[in-house]
Parts: structure tokens; sequence; C-alpha cells
């Protein structure tokens, strides 16, 4: 009945989250974009006329009011309908699914190298007061604090434009190295700066010192009793910090000119596509719930006890 209740309070929590995300990308596009209807003609440079976009307006809706528009905006989303890209022209669903496997691609290998980075850092230099972990945690700090653009702009002079050992751009093989590396590290440095203090706190506890006197070497201590109990926050962290995953790709997938959701979010947003970047943006909120619900049935079946309903 736990899963069930935590299956059944996400999805709940999922909708209003969606509806929230929905709402406010329709007020941020229509209060900041400029004009949709001149933006749908294809810009201030198509040079539109008076009476065509009258017409675009009459013929989208756009001359009705707000409210009038937004009722109808939900009243399509609910029925599964993210309509047509005003700049390509194409299903907004379609143009969506087009470039989605980049992106998860790029995400995940991202994800997979940050969680093997933190574990390891973490669990190689907790519960030690040596000048290697000074060392780690101030490389965490900064990696922390540099925002993502910046972070990419020095991987790629450094490993493209100094020393040529990868590629500029390009979609797969050596080409994914810089931008994995763009969104992994950042996100590796957080987890393992949390890691490392829950097992700083449960070196101490009275099982490991147990485990120790019973002849267990340092690595059977630390893998398999010390970091299968710090598993809980680790997993809870990383369904928080998915989300810097999906953000992170827009800037990368532009920095490094490579196809996918973020650099067609991009466009959308540059060319003041309503519809496709609410399509984006309720595809990311949609994979932030189901990955949090994800990690709350993780977290239930490694702490039972610490399962929320």
């Amino acid at each position: 009945m736990r899963f069930v209740r935590i299956i059944l309070w996400r999805l709940l929590a999922g909708v209003g989250v969606l509806w929230a995300a929905a709402s406010i990308t329709f007020v941020a596009m229509n209060v900041t974009g400029g004009d949709t209807a001149i933006a749908i003609l294809g810009g201030p440079e198509a040079l539109p006329t008076a009476e065509i976009v009258a017409q675009v307006r009459a013929e989208y809706g756009l001359d009705q009011p707000l409210p009038v528009q937004y009722a109808r905006y939900i009243g399509r989303l609910a029925t599964g309908d993210l309509g047509e890209s005003y700049r390509l022209r194409v299903p907004v669903a379609g143009a969506i699914a087009e470039q989605a496997g980049a992106t998860v691609r790029l995400a995940l290998a991202a994800g997979a190298l940050a969680l093997l980075i933190a574990v390891v850092v973490a669990s190689l230099t907790a519960g030690r007061e040596t000048p290697a972990r000074a060392a780690v945690s101030g490389a965490e700090l900064v990696l922390t604090a540099m925002p993502t653009f910046v972070l990419g702009l020095l991987l790629l002079f450094l490993l493209s434009f100094q020393l040529r050992l990868l590629p500029v751009a390009g979609e797969g093989g050596a080409a994914l190295v810089l931008p994995v590396g763009t969104l992994a590290l950042p996100l590796a440095a957080t987890m393992a700066q949390v890691l490392r203090q829950e097992l700083d706190a449960i070196l101490e506890q009275p099982f490991i010192l147990a485990a120790r006197t019973r002849g267990l070497g340092e690595a059977a201590v630390r893998y398999g009793h010390a970091l299968r109990h710090a598993l809980v926050p680790l997993v809870t962290l990383f369904g928080h910090m998915f989300g810097f995953l999906l953000g992170g790709a827009i800037i990368t997938e532009t920095l490094f000119a490579r196809q996918g959701i973020g650099r067609l979010m991009a466009d959308a947003t540059a060319a003041t596509d309503i519809p496709m970047v609410v399509g984006i943006t309720l595809l990311v909120a949609a994979s932030y719930v189901i990955v949090n619900l994800v990690v709350d049935l993780l977290t239930a079946a490694i702490d039972p006890r610490g399962a929320t309903a």
C-alpha cells in the first residue's frame, strides 16, 4: 500500500506541476515574447502587412482576450494536442520526438558519469583528513559555483583548441566527451560533497567499528557497509539534480552545436514559437515528475522505514 500511495501522490502532484509549468510559460511568452502573429509570419524581417497580421490573429485566435486564449490553450493541452510549431510548421510532438533521442543520450551519459565520479571520489576521501581531500573539496566548490557555459568554454579551449584531443562539435563518439563532461562535473561535485558528509558520519558508527574488528578490509567496510547506508540521500539528491541535467542541456547543446531538445528550445524561444516552448517545458516538467517518482520508489525499496506516503 505504501508504494501505491507514493505513486498516487506523485501523479497528483505531477498534474499540478504540469499545469503550473504550462501556465507560467503561457504568461511569460505572451507578456515578454512580442507579437505572436508577427512571429508566426516569420518575424519583422518578413515585412508582413497589417491586413495579413490581422488575418493571422483571427485565424489563431490571437485577437481574443488573454483569458479566452488561455482557456483554449489549456483545453488543447488537456487532450494531448501540443499544436503546431509557428517556426517549423510541423506538429510540436513530432519535432520534439525527433530531437529527444540526442538529449536523452547526453543526459543519461552525463548522469551516469557524475554518479560514478561522486561515488569514487567521496568513498576515497571520506573519513580522511588529508591534503588530497582538501584539494578535492576545493575543486568541488569551484565546479559547483561555475556556470555551465563557463565550464564548457574552458573545456573546449583546453581540450579542443589547445591540446587538440577532442573535436569541437559533433554528435557521437569522441564528440560526446566534452558536452558530457560539461554536464557531469558540476553534478558530480555536488553529489560528492553530500555523499562525503554522509559517509563521514556513517564511518563513525558502532557497526562500522564492529565490521573492522571482524577483520574486514577498508574497501569492504567502505563499499560494502558504509556506502550502502549512504545510498538514500544520494539517490534523493540525484533525483532533484535531474533538472540540472535538462536545463544544462540547453546551454551545452548550443555551445557544442549539438542537435537536441535544448537547442530546439533555444531556437523556439528566440523565434517566440509559443507551442514549441510550451511543449518542451511540459516534457521537461513531466520528466522531472517521473524521475522523482522513481526516486521515491527506490528510496522506499532501499529504506522502507524512511518512505513517505
